[in-house]
């Protein structure tokens, strides 16, 4: 094959991937667009909980570390205490 068929994606610039105002909107760009031609370096895996959450737990932290596991939890987008059971979970892990 010469390769004047086919495009090289990894030469050409890679676009921004858009903003969508719904999840449906979202869902109809992935089943319709070439995703070969947006940047998605940015993107990172994503873990789904699908356990009831049916126990609780009361702890006194420092607002120090309070203050810090929100910012971080925030400047990944998503719940501190989702951010917390994340930090457990992976304290727990084994190599």
């Amino acid at each position: 094959m010469s390769g004047d068929n086919t495009r090289n994606w990894s030469r050409e610039a890679l676009r921004p991937l858009p903003r969508f105002e719904s999840e449906e909107e979202a869902a109809r760009f992935v089943e319709e667009a070439d995703l070969t031609r947006y940047d998605l370096s940015s993107f990172r895996p994503v873990r789904f909980e699908f356990a009831r959450k049916t126990a609780r737990v009361t702890m006194r932290l420092p607002e120090g570390l309070l203050a810090a596991i929100k910012a971080e939890a925030a400047r990944r987008h998503m719940p501190y205490q989702r951010f917390m059971r994340e930090l457990l979970e992976r304290g727990l892990a084994t190599d």
